[in-house]
């Protein structure tokens, strides 16, 4: 079976570009030859800053023959409906076939397709990926109408045969026509030539300078870095993600390394990273004994007569122009946080908008420092502390060293901070308060950390959430998601025990006091609404006004600007639909870790469920049980008895709610439940009392023999009314002792 092989070779691809190309490429050509019927074996693709290559082996050399036979209208339609299916199948009336049907004859039409070769489906795919390809950006050039990423110069199209001469698919894209010869390095290798199959392409290539599998050119940067680093005592700062984007940057790596000038040896070492790393796209070179980052590396494209000392002598000059920025952004931030203070350095934050209705970032702050101070008792925090890492957290916002690597924030606050002699603890909090910002990021421990986190990310949800500005759907453009799960793991990790809810109403009451036109509704002596001034104290039933202002929405027949209303709130309901929110993200987070979401539920929908420690120990302890045998069958009788119950109600039009008497009770297994209840629920509550969970499943599991005896033995529906009702308030009882410990009728199964 014969091979194909596709080279797309173009001027310079961005490095982000790449993977995704390649992928798209073998996606989109493999499914074009399979809708057309050519099958294969096996698909590759490789890419690097010239091409985008397909590799295909095991290829049909045809696509087979195509018989359909495709029913059509009755023979006495009307003519219309018979032209168009004539349309459809390409058909003349005379190669129709009437056929009986169940409803009489019937016009069928046999439509042959024969197969075609491999360069046939080929010269037709390849054209249609190339002229829609999904490129993020695109560009045109010189009189064409063809648009790639960077203008495309060469097509290599070949199929490679095992006993025949290869065969160049002929096709033709914008003026180009496919060939089969390509190129290797632009300096080092610019010679064409033919490979004979794909082995030999990639020899050849490297023979002109080219590595062609992007894993092995990132293989060979990352060993070159470390053995050059390890020979001088050093090692590479590890960058996966730079490593990778240099990969795509070269054809044929050439790693060197040099030296960075003793003036910058003093800067942080995150700031020399990252000037390297996004400015040069050098890697950093750490001396393992001072921590300090003493050298970087740097990968050329091109092999030079003097190895590279041109090239090093460049950079460095380069390099030094950069961190001579950073290092006056350093001294100049230094000298501030030193000799005003980090309230000197934050300062400019009141004239920063954070929202445009959540007010600025001063005031942002001053609110995450109240809040600070109340969740600090509730985590084993010192309240003064929190308070004041509260205040300075965010002070390097307006440093200049943040303003110009944004991606700094709290790494340099900790460095000001300590620098300004501030409390080792209060320091740390500048940096680790922003944590944590990805699912698999560490979360901030120490315990005014823990304080200050919650307190910034608690503060975003509820004022989002004041404004009306939620997450929906896939659109989250403040990270509120993020936020959510971030609170949620700190507070799980840290094994605080919070009450979200009367967190997140302390927080809503100060968010709402903080927002300009926001007042309480209230109602006069007649009955109409007015509004006044929010009270001293905002609770859960506070019903406040929350005027959105002008918006600019174009009335048609006026032609003027319409206002939006005012919104209504209640704090309470506020603080519920947050709740949910952070249910949701509970779930999230659980299932990642195999936790059941129905039994998440079951434990949730008991109400009052906003200690998450609490929570998620009910919801382990739950999961652990139903997935039990004993769980299981209990289960099973449960839903039996609600069902039951359910229905009896709903056909009496009653609820069986009243407590049933054993005195009423005529059989063994009957008594047998009544006195299993009575012994589960004097066990249950003091087992929930000490949250000891385990204790409360293996009280509930006792019940599981008598529920199954009265099941079996006992007539529920009996002759006797006065029984019969007694039995069916025995079943609610039954669903009210297991709901003490979860709402069983939430899980699935």
């Amino acid at each position: 079976m014969p091979d194909f092989l596709l080279e797309l070779f173009s001027e310079e691809i961005p490095a982000r570009m790449q993977a995704r190309a390649a992928e798209d490429l073998k996606k989109l050509v493999t499914q074009g030859m399979v809708d057309r019927g050519l099958t294969y074996a096996a698909a590759a693709a490789f890419a690097t800053p010239r091409r985008l290559t397909l590799s295909i082996t095991g290829m049909a050399e045809r696509s087979p023959d195509v018989r359909e036979e495709r029913k059509g209208p009755r023979t006495d339609a009307p003519e219309k409906a018979l032209e168009g299916f004539l349309r459809s199948t390409g058909l003349t009336k005379d190669q129709l076939e009437a056929r009986d049907d169940k409803k009489g004859q019937v016009w069928f039409a046999t439509i042959e397709k024969p197969g075609q070769g491999a360069a046939e489906v080929l010269a037709e795919v390849i054209p249609d990926v190339i002229r829609t390809f999904p490129w993020p950006r695109s560009m045109r050039w010189g009189t064409g109408d063809l648009r790639w990423v960077r203008p495309l110069q060469s097509i290599m199209a070949i199929i490679l045969n095992d006993n025949a001469e290869n065969e160049v698919v002929d096709l033709e894209v914008g003026g180009i026509r496919s060939g089969d010869a390509t190129q290797g390095h632009r300096f080092m290798g610019p010679d064409a030539f033919t490979p004979a199959d794909f082995d030999d392409y990639v020899a050849k290539l490297e023979a002109a300078k080219v590595i062609l599998d992007p894993e092995e050119r990132r293989n060979r940067i990352w060993a070159d870095a470390t053995n050059m680093a390890f020979a001088q005592g050093m090692e590479v700062v590890e960058d996966q993600g730079l490593l990778a984007e240099v990969a795509g940057l070269v054809e044929w790596p050439v790693v060197l390394m040099g030296d960075i000038e003793e003036q910058f040896l003093g800067l942080p070492p995150e700031v020399l990273q990252t000037s390297m790393k996004e400015h040069q796209k050098f890697f950093s070179v750490r001396n393992p004994k001072t921590g300090r980052i003493e050298k970087f590396v740097t990968v050329a494209n091109i092999e030079t007569a003097d190895q590279g000392a041109t090239i090093l002598a460049g950079n460095q000059r380069v390099l030094a122009a950069r961190l001579s920025d950073a290092l006056f952004f350093w001294e100049n931030d230094l000298r501030v946080a030193k000799g005003e203070g980090l309230e000197a350095m934050a300062a400019p934050l009141e004239n920063v908008t954070f929202h445009n209705k959540l007010g600025s970032q001063a005031e942002r702050v001053a609110r995450i420092a109240a809040l600070a101070r109340e969740i600090a008792a509730l985590v084993g925090a010192d309240a003064d502390k929190a308070e004041r890492a509260a205040k300075i957290a965010k002070a390097d916002l307006s440093s200049e060293m943040v303003y110009e690597f944004p991606e700094l924030q709290g790494i340099m606050g900790r460095y000001y901070a300590e620098a300004a002699g501030e409390d080792a603890a209060v320091a740390a909090v500048c940096e680790t308060h922003y944590s944590p910002l990805g699912p698999s990021d560490d979360v901030p421990m120490e315990p005014v950390a823990v304080a200050v986190s919650l307190a910034d990310k608690i503060d975003i949800l509820t004022g989002f959430w004041a404004i009306d500005e939620k997450p929906t759907g896939s659109k989250d453009p403040f990270a509120l998601r993020r936020a959510a799960l971030g609170v949620i793991r700190t507070i799980l990790a840290s094994e605080a025990r919070i009450r979200v809810a009367e967190v997140a109403l302390c927080a809503t009451s100060a968010g709402l006091r903080s927002l300009s036109g926001v007042s309480a509704l209230k109602t006069d002596a007649e009955g109409d609404e007015y509004t006044d001034a929010l009270p001293e104290q905002i609770t859960a039933s506070t019903v406040v006004h929350m005027p959105y202002g002008e918006e600019k929405a174009i009335d048609a027949e006026k032609g003027v600007y319409s206002a939006r209303p005012a919104r209504h709130v209640i704090v309470g309901d506020l603080v519920a639909d947050l709740l949910a929110f952070f249910a949701d993200r509970l779930k999230v987070h659980l299932r990642a870790e195999g936790v059941r979401h129905d039994v998440i539920d079951a434990c949730f929908h008991l109400g009052g469920q906003d200690d998450l420690v609490l929570l998620v120990n009910r919801v382990n302890a739950l999961q652990q049980f139903v997935e039990g045998e004993d769980g299981a069958n209990l289960l099973a009788g449960y839903k039996r008895a609600a069902n039951i119950l359910a229905a009896e109600q709903k056909k009496d039009g009653v609820e069986y709610t009243l407590d049933p008497n054993a005195k009423f009770a005529e059989a063994e297994e009957e008594r047998a439940l009544f006195a299993a209840l009575d012994a589960a629920e004097a066990a249950i509550a003091p087992a929930l009392e000490a949250e000891d969970f385990a204790a409360a499943m293996t009280a509930m599991a006792a019940l599981r023999a008598p529920i199954d005896g009265f099941f079996d033995k006992v007539t529920v529906n009996a002759e006797n009314d006065i029984v019969r009702r007694n039995r069916l308030c025995l079943l609610n009882r039954v669903k009210v002792v297991m709901e003490r410990v979860a709402v069983f009728s939430a899980i699935e199964g």
